[in-house]
């Protein structure tokens, strides 16, 4: 799983602290020496006292735009790189125009903008006021002055590694009119969002860019950046992150910029994050305009609108005060082959913290995508397995109940009377949620292929290899690979299987890598960003290919099978180590480029679930063609694109002919 998955349960995603701000028209009053008696008055007084400009014809605004001469301005507080110059200071009476207000949750507040931006295309004009819990007494459209304290807040705070938002907290302001047209939305797009994502110090070290100028016109993160606060706005926008439960989604910008076979947009390096896309979030109530639920490859029509904010589960998102018309472009749950006779078909499958208290829903969806969508695999490696009483941490650490519960749902929904076989991990010892104690395991149709069950595995047994009768065969099946090597700390230990199909020895191995938690995001303040998680992997990656190296020492034409969630891409150095010597092959660098995917993340279609195969499965051994072998590799697209998700991961299957 990648970093910041866990969330927190709020209906909409809210977090900032600071102090509560306060409303009113004292200040003002005060400053024009009368009492306060209309808008209109108002207005008329301030526009005597200096305070407000009235336009001159072809002006943009209207008569009552804030628009103090010679104080702060918006941008004077934004400045020209990531954090104000002004940051800890205290500014008084900056003008502007109300945009938008946040109405709800623990970090309520409104956006204000100037619409007589200056002519520096680094400073944003507009930013957020922060008041807390306190719903602002403010309306869109009020001109406003502002007097408050500028700051920096670092959502998940600054050690996270994020990008800061300038924003203005105890703030006071006064409301000299209302109705007034906000400034015209910048409008995202190819033409306005490079395609280069972001600097770096010129060191190249991956140290903070935060005191970098901002250069718009060359990367699309100091583009976001110069527009922090500001209306933005997408039209006609491909949905590239289906809607979460927390109410957003995921767009691009760029429709053209390497899209999938199916609607999303390609994540294939490190040097291009696609710089396009948005994440959409609403300002609107629900009970007034129901937050579209939206797949990949739909699209929201029209204009979407609103200012530009930035959070810690996405970086930059536009925050809707008008949403487009969602098309819905008939997305469909894929249903793979099913395999014949005479192939074998493994499947690679991650169902997201399985335990018998999860709904009966969950257990009858995920057995309908196994006779159904994968077509009754031969042999299933599961992974994120919980224990019987999922996150209760009262010692348990058995899982037949919940392989039971999924077999069952198998059988019942037509499928093979799957059997299985796994070892329970030391209890606290594998990671993932607290007391579920998460684990691989082998389902397996006994009616098409057996289990050669070996004694002598256990949770911190390390399993080994031996030639029986001039073949490799395993010391313990099932067995767990080098248990005790620090390369498995607080992760799953990888499961081998000894399996016979036709005759022919198969060995299969589960796995579920240590997860992305701690990596510095794609947005993140430095840059590069660092991949910290990436060590560890790498270590597991080369105990696992040592693992296999082993099997085809004993026996070069042996048939090893490595699957699973490996928490990384196919061009990650983890999957270089993993593959090193040429002795697997990873069967999603042979797909075609578009269908390399099976995970979605931030708008970002991807890879983290592999199958990978030695030399004598594809036909190969010792740079020599000795044999028949075939395979035939699917990653079967049920879960990952949906709204409505069963699991956040796809299944893949591999079928292999012997």
């Amino acid at each position: 799983m990648p970093s910041s998955r866990h969330r927190t349960s709020h209906t909409r995603r809210t977090g900032r602290t600071g102090s509560t701000g306060q409303t009113g028209r004292t200040a003002l009053t005060r400053r024009l020496g009368r009492a306060y008696v209309t808008t209109g008055t108002l207005v008329t007084a301030a526009l005597a006292a200096g305070l407000l400009t009235a336009p001159t014809a072809g002006a943009t605004g209207s008569a009552g735009t804030a628009g103090a001469t010679g104080g702060t301005r918006i941008h004077d507080i934004q400045g020209t790189t990531r954090v104000s110059p002004l940051a800890g200071k205290r500014v008084s009476e900056v003008p502007g125009v109300v945009t938008a207000v946040r109405a709800f949750g623990s970090a309520r507040g409104f956006w204000f903008q100037d619409p007589h931006p200056d002519r520096d295309p680094a400073t944003s004009e507009g930013v957020f006021v922060f008041t807390g819990a306190t719903t602002p007494s403010v309306a869109v459209g009020d001109a406003v002055l502002v007097s408050a304290t500028v700051g920096e807040y670092y959502p998940g705070g600054e050690a996270a590694g994020l990008q800061s938002v300038t924003q203005l907290t105890k703030a006071t302001w006064t409301v000299a009119s209302s109705g007034n047209p906000l400034p015209a939305a910048v409008e995202l797009n190819a033409r306005t969002l490079p395609t280069r994502y972001a600097p770096t110090p010129r060191d190249g070290s991956g140290g903070s860019i935060e005191k970098l100028r901002l250069d718009p016109g060359r990367y699309a993160l100091d583009r976001f950046e110069s527009l922090e606060g500001m209306r933005v706005a997408v039209r006609n926008a491909p949905v590239t992150g289906a809607t979460s439960s927390h109410k957003d989604l995921w767009v691009t910008a760029d429709p053209s910029h390497h899209r999938t076979a199916r609607g999303g947009v390609l994540y294939s390096s490190y040097a291009d994050p696609n710089a396009a896309r948005v994440k959409i979030s609403s300002l609107i109530p629900f009970a007034q305009h129901p937050f579209p639920v939206a797949n990949v490859g739909d699209e929201l029509t029209g204009t979407t609108a609103g200012p530009l904010d930035y959070d810690n589960y996405g970086g930059y998102t536009l925050q809707a005060t008008e949403l487009g018309t969602l098309a819905d472009r008939g997305l469909k749950r894929e249903t793979t082959r099913r395999q014949r006779d005479g192939e074998l078909a493994v499947a690679t499958y991650n169902v997201e913290n399985l335990s018998p208290k999860n709904p009966r829903e969950k257990f009858d969806r995920l057995a309908s995508a196994l006779v159904t969508n994968l077509a009754a695999p031969d042999i299933v490696a599961l992974e994120e397995v919980q224990d019987d009483n999922g996150t209760t941490d009262d010692g348990t650490v058995d899982a037949s109940a919940t392989l039971k519960k999924l077999t069952d749902a198998v059988a019942k929904a037509g499928g093979p009377r799957y059997e299985w076989r796994q070892i329970d991990p030391v209890d606290g010892k594998d990671g993932g949620q607290p007391g579920g104690n998460i684990r691989t395991a082998f389902l397996f149709n006994p009616a098409r292929v057996s289990f050669t069950d070996i004694a002598g595995g256990g949770s911190t047994t390390p399993v080994g290899v031996v030639r029986d009768h001039g073949k490799a065969a395993l010391t313990a099946s099932p067995g767990r690979v080098d248990p005790a090597n620090a390369a498995w700390e607080n992760s799953r230990k990888p499961l081998a299987g000894q399996f016979t199909f036709r005759g022919e020895r198969v060995f299969v191995i589960a796995n579920h890598f240590n997860s992305k938690g701690g990596d510095q995001g794609v947005d993140s303040r430095f840059q590069p960003p660092a991949r910290t998680s990436e060590v560890q992997r790498g270590k597991q990656a080369a105990v696992v290919n040592a693992f296999v190296k082993r099997i085809l020492a004993a026996d070069r034409k042996a048939n090893v099978i490595v699957a699973g969630d490996l928490n990384d891409y196919q061009f990650s150095p983890a999957l270089r180590t993993l593959t090193s010597g040429k002795v697997l092959t990873d069967q999603v660098g042979l797909l075609p480029a578009k269908e390399r995917y099976g995970y979605v993340y931030q708008g970002n279609s991807q890879v983290l679930d592999h199958i990978l195969t030695s030399p004598a499965m594809s036909g190969k051994a010792g740079g020599k063609a000795w044999r028949t072998g075939r395979t035939d590799y699917d990653i079967v697209h049920i879960n990952a694109e949906f709204a409505d998700q069963a699991s956040d991961h796809d299944p893949q299957v591999l079928r292999w002919t012997p």
